[in-house]
């Protein structure tokens, strides 16, 4: 936002420009006003101010004065001047001193937005090119990767993209690894940024690898490939090497590799390898889990069982009946295939249960990892194939319960309730994703997704109401309400009064 100054020795002039005028619409934002010269100068010293919009007559010190010794302060300054009277003299004098236009009063607001609109252009063209830093083209740079691998991202818009980040994704073949790391591990000293040292010195003329950080913050790496699909060997081992050197440290992360596509297709190796990470549930002693492995131990059953289809229409229609018959089905079946071998059956249970906590987690139950923690372990350690079926009936029951629309997560319950007692605050997703402990993307995510509002209509809808409230019970100024209720530019708060009111305040409170 360019910053603005108003000066005038009537007040109602500067309230009356300050509440007329949408001035975030042009970018602009109404930071202080004075009465008289002197009074402004001191408000100069202490403000960066981008357009001064001044009264030409005025006690103490004439506009004309003020625009010489504004201009010694910040002579970048651009300026428009008001007057009551249309004399040639001071029209001659303002044109000296370079400003964007001399309007009369009564001001004709069409003149004055077309002068704003003009000046804010002045000011764009004035404004030195500012280079990317390292933080800012890492954040684009996570951001193109991530819309990528959930194909979120159109081919034409990628490729420039990454041209313009210099993302190397030529290679014909892509795997892509998921690499989490363990809350303890951060006391080992070994972090994201030593394993994507250890990934590059892997790196050969055939494999590159291309990290960055998804939604949930995790590191990615996306295992770029030469050749035929006969590379996914020279993958895995590059990864395994690297697993080794996080083994001597004792406590390393675990990497979850989806299967080699052709790089069109990066969008399915990330679904793999984010199946392949929830096995790690049950798999704890392992370092690196590739999803080629994992999806061949469950192949083997008979065509119709444990088919995700069959279980997610009944979780989704909240029919739990029609559930536990489905399980009752498959479980039925599995007896009478009697030349099926029980760990199949157990492998692909753990399986089905799997994509039903990937499911939970997008709904961000916070109880979500026990629950499914200890149905896995009791899959696992499962001595009679009853207790795998125990296990995918409380699994699956649990699923259910979390679609069925009664019990919106616990966090988003938590961010509405800090939002209503903090609406006055300086509120963004990045502040309350730090509050709770989740990253703001997702929290972004879900928060739409269970309120139906993105968290700044929220935010908006909320401060507006309370805002009403005040405009009916109180004698504030506008400028004093707007920033009780959270507001810290007034020109925002009259545009979002006005897009959920559906008028200005000034009139809202005409009709109380």
């Amino acid at each position: 936002m360019y910053k603005v100054l108003l000066v005038d020795d009537e007040p109602f002039i500067t309230e009356g420009l300050s509440d007329a005028i949408d001035w975030s619409a042009f970018g602009l934002e109404v930071v202080g006003s004075a009465e008289d010269g002197e009074e402004a100068l001191e408000r100069l010293r202490e403000l960066p101010v981008d357009l001064l919009i001044t009264d030409i007559s005025m006690p103490i010190m004439t506009g004309l004065e003020l625009i010489r010794k504004a201009r010694e302060l910040q002579p970048q300054l651009k300026v428009i001047i008001l007057s009551g009277f249309n004399e040639f003299n001071y029209l001659k004098e303002g044109m000296r001193l370079g400003i964007e236009n001399y309007l009369l009063k009564p001001i004709n607001f069409g003149e004055l937005e077309a002068t704003l609109t003009d000046t804010v252009r002045k000011l764009e063209a004035d404004k030195p090119e500012k280079p990317l830093g390292e933080d800012e083209i890492g954040i684009l740079r996570d951001n193109v990767m991530t819309r990528w691998v959930n194909g979120r991202i159109a081919l034409p818009e990628l490729t420039e993209r990454t041209t313009l980040l210099d993302i190397d994704l030529s290679k014909p073949y892509v795997a892509l690894a998921i690499i989490r790391f363990r809350p303890e591990q951060s006391a080992t000293g070994y972090g994201p940024d030593d394993c994507v040292a250890d990934l590059l010195t892997e790196e050969t003329d055939r494999l590159t690898f291309v990290p960055f950080r998804n939604d949930e913050d995790e590191l990615v790496a996306v295992c770029c490939i030469n050749g035929d699909e006969q590379n996914q060997a020279k993958v895995t081992e590059a990864l395994e090497r690297v697993a080794d050197k996080w083994e001597t440290r004792q406590l390393g992360p675990q990497i979850a590799l989806g299967g080699i596509m052709s790089t069109a297709d990066a969008p399915a190796s990330y679904i793999q390898a984010r199946k392949a990470q929830q096995f790690f549930l049950v798999r704890q002693d392992r370092h690196l889990l590739d999803y080629t492995d994992i999806s061949a131990e469950t192949a083997a059953l008979p065509s119709g069982l444990f088919e995700w289809e069959a279980y997610a229409k009944s979780i989704l229609a909240k029919d739990k009946d029609e559930l536990a018959e489905v399980i009752d089905r498959d479980f039925a079946a599995i007896r009478m295939a009697e030349s099926l071998h029980p760990i199949r059956a157990r492998g692909a249970a753990i399986e089905l249960m799997i994509l039903m906590k990937i499911e939970v987690d997008k709904l961000g139950r916070t109880d979500a990892a026990e629950v499914f923690q200890s149905a896995l372990d009791q899959a696992v350690t499962a001595a009679t194939l009853e207790g795998v079926e125990k296990a995918v009936r409380t699994a699956a029951f649990f699923t259910a319960d979390s679609f069925s629309g009664e019990d919106m997560s616990p966090v988003i319950k938590q961010a509405l309730r800090y939002i209503h007692e903090h609406y006055t605050e300086a509120l963004t997703l990045k502040s309350l994703g730090l509050q709770f402990h989740i990253h703001p993307n997702y929290l972004g995510q879900l928060f739409h997704k269970q309120t139906g509002d993105t968290f700044t209509d929220y935010l908006n809808k909320f401060r507006i109401d309370k805002a009403k409230e005040l405009l009916a019970d109180s004698r504030l100024k506008v400028n004093e309400i707007a920033r009780q209720v959270g507001y810290w530019e007034t020109g925002y708060f009259y545009k979002q009064f006005k897009k959920h009111v559906g008028m200005v305040p000034g009139d809202f409170k005409e009709l109380l």
